[in-house]
């Protein structure tokens, strides 16, 4: 495969991409095709060099933010018309409350998520202090010379403290997973100061 056709195959993997971004991957990679033949490598060789195309658009594609690429979806590549703008304003009072309805059902789930995650956190505090209990009983049981009460609970105690660690790691990954997801969906609204 020659340069050209490398390039366009390229420009046909990368046509969803925002313009410049197009044109700047296609400029990197004809100077990167020209350096290597400047070396010595026949035009053949150089693109080989470069890979499949379709694993150098993925890459490119890994490269680019998300956010980015939904802000080019989003924005408008034409001025509105009048009669545009006037069915936005009439269609306001339907379009506008179903919009804050669906915002309200986001937050309602962002909410119960970490709520979800609270109960969580709460039963497994609930689980330690039990287990606590169950300890201190046993410890009173034998005392008392109740030794079977006293086994059963220390028995008890040891079980619920191994399920208190557990539910302890366990609410830790959630909580972790409940922060990162939140990242993830802020990300796409907050503009960073690197993309703008």
């Amino acid at each position: 495969m020659n340069k050209q056709e490398f390039l366009s195959l390229l420009a046909q993997e990368l046509s969803g991409l925002p313009g410049k971004d197009v044109t700047d991957r296609l400029a990197f990679y004809d100077e990167m095709i020209d350096d290597r033949i400047e070396e010595g490598l026949s035009e053949e060789d150089a693109v080989d060099e470069m890979g499949p195309v379709d694993e150098v658009a993925a890459q490119i594609l890994e490269e680019i933010p998300l956010s980015r690429l939904v802000r080019e979806r989003v924005r408008p590549k034409r001025r509105l018309r009048a009669w545009e703008i006037l069915l936005l304003i009439l269609g306001s009072p339907l379009w506008l409350s179903l919009l804050l309805a669906a915002g309200a059902v986001l937050l309602a789930v962002y909410v119960v998520i970490w709520a979800l995650v609270g109960c969580l956190w709460a039963v497994a505090v609930a689980v330690f202090v039990s287990s606590l209990g169950c300890l201190a009983a046993g410890g009173l049981f034998l005392l008392r010379h109740e030794v079977p009460r006293g086994l059963a609970a220390l028995g008890a105690g040891l079980a619920l403290v191994g399920l208190s660690i557990f539910l302890f790691f366990l609410c830790r990954a959630a909580s972790r997973g409940v922060v990162a997801l939140t990242r993830a969906f802020k990300s796409l609204f907050v503009r960073k100061e690197a993309a703008a």
